[in-house]
């Protein structure tokens, strides 16, 4: 009987607990529901680092339970929605910032002008690829050219790639002067040359300027010599190298007939301007007590001197300056280097320590064979692709092709040539590596 009463008791207890049991489990399964429900927070990534705090809205319950039915890929969809917006607001708030960049590149334009007539095409086009080739900043081209020459430049640069187009824009002008006689100034020297001293009456809205001859060269980023405008003193509007760096067999020194800047007077081929200064001053001269603008200074000096002048434009240059020493900065060798500095021996220490920044090949060395290492550097940048390694398909090939001049008067000092190309290509490439390497998000 004893046995039969707790058999009876345990059952009842453990029917007892089985109801807790139910009961309870139900009660469990109704409150994460209703907390959820009512307010609670979960973290999202934005994949940029950042955690946003997402907060669900009180739902009904069949509401919650709909949206636990849903199938994956809507859920999926859903997480794209979010992450979108997410993106959006983000790209709002660095939008403030990159307008801010973008805005500050635009004003980071350098300006280069030539003056390209007569059978001057491939040559021109070949300093514009030598300086895009290096540049960091863009460049605005100011190209002057005959009516025949203006469409083949507008030909030619319409075909470069487009990666390459978007790091220059270009203007093309007519030949023009605004004072004299036009066909006397055109034929002054070499053709059109002279169009560069009515620059700053021309690109009137055009603060500072680079000017260089069509066989000019840039074997380092332009923006180099465009930092030359900021060790101008508050009087110094140009900038131009010496015509030669030794006295005794400099030509200005030797045979001008007119004045000229300092012991060996400048070489005009690369010039460096301050247009807004050079429109506001007014310079001595030799023909009235007071100063001449620009514009009116050039035809009566051009008028006095004519019969006296021997490389036109560049000698009206020497005799402003000559009178007006303290308004030019002279910049070094290398930034203008010709055959006059190393056909009678290497005569410029500059390129001899840092290499050659500026080749200039006047005298048509490029074409001919009277300088073969002027001739090599040419041929390398005008056979270059813009797409290719630079230095598998350009330095390469330059340093094979130099070995053939070794023993020519230039050619005996090859770093004087290689050396500044070398360091420019090698920060180009270390430049391009950082930009793609980047590291990855956290």
């Amino acid at each position: 009987m004893r046995i039969h009463c707790k058999v009876v008791v345990i059952t009842v207890c453990l029917g007892v607990f089985l109801l807790l049991y139910f009961l309870g489990g139900n009660a469990a399964d109704d409150s994460p529901l209703k907390e959820v429900a009512e307010d609670y927070y979960f973290p999202t990534s934005s994949g940029l680092g950042n955690i946003v705090a997402s907060k669900l809205t009180k739902k009904p319950l069949d509401e919650l339970h709909i949206l636990q039915k849903q199938p994956l890929t809507d859920r999926k969809e859903a997480k794209v929605v979010r992450g979108n917006a997410i993106a959006k607001r983000q790209r709002s708030d660095m939008g403030l910032g990159r307008l801010s960049s973008k805005r500050a590149r635009a004003e980071e334009v350098m300006h280069l002008a030539v003056v390209a007539c007569g059978n001057r095409l491939d040559e021109t086009l070949t300093m514009v690829k030598s300086a895009l080739l290096f540049s960091i900043k863009r460049i605005k081209f100011h190209i002057f050219a005959e009516d025949p020459l203006a469409s083949q430049f507008e030909k030619k640069l319409s075909q470069w790639d487009r990666a390459i187009s978007n790091k220059f824009q270009y203007s093309i002008y007519p030949i023009t002067f605004s004072v004299g006689n036009a066909e006397e100034w055109k034929k002054l020297f070499k053709p059109c040359a002279a169009q560069r001293l009515f620059l700053p009456v021309i690109l009137k809205d055009v603060d500072s300027l680079l000017y260089v001859d069509t066989d000019v060269l840039f074997l380092r980023p332009m923006d180099d010599m465009w930092s030359f405008l900021k060790a101008f003193n508050t009087t110094q509007l140009a900038a131009m190298a010496p015509e030669h760096e030794i006295p005794k067999i400099g030509w200005y020194s030797r045979f001008a007939r007119h004045p000229f800047y300092g012991v060996t007077g400048v070489n005009s081929g690369v010039m460096l301007m301050n247009l807004t200064r050079i429109r506001r001053t007014l310079f001595k001269n030799s023909m009235i007590p007071s100063g001449l603008s620009w514009e009116d200074l050039l035809h009566p000096l051009y008028q006095k001197y004519k019969n006296h002048i021997t490389w036109g434009d560049q000698d009206l240059l020497n005799i402003i300056f000559h009178y007006n020493p303290e308004s030019l900065y002279t910049f070094p060798c290398q930034w203008n280097y010709r055959p006059d500095h190393c056909m009678y021996g290497s005569n410029c220490k500059g390129a001899e320590q840092e290499g050659v920044s500026i080749l200039h090949g006047n005298r048509g060395v490029y074409h001919d064979d009277k300088q073969p290492a002027f001739k090599v550097v040419y041929d390398a940048i005008h056979e270059y692709p813009f797409e290719d390694n630079m230095f598998q398909s350009l330095f390469y090939p330059l340093q094979t092709k130099f070995l053939d001049t070794v023993n020519t008067l230039c050619g005996r000092i090859p770093q004087v040539f290689l050396k500044q190309v070398e360091k420019t290509m090698r920060t180009v490439y270390e430049k391009k590596v950082i930009r793609h390497v980047k590291p990855p998000p956290k």
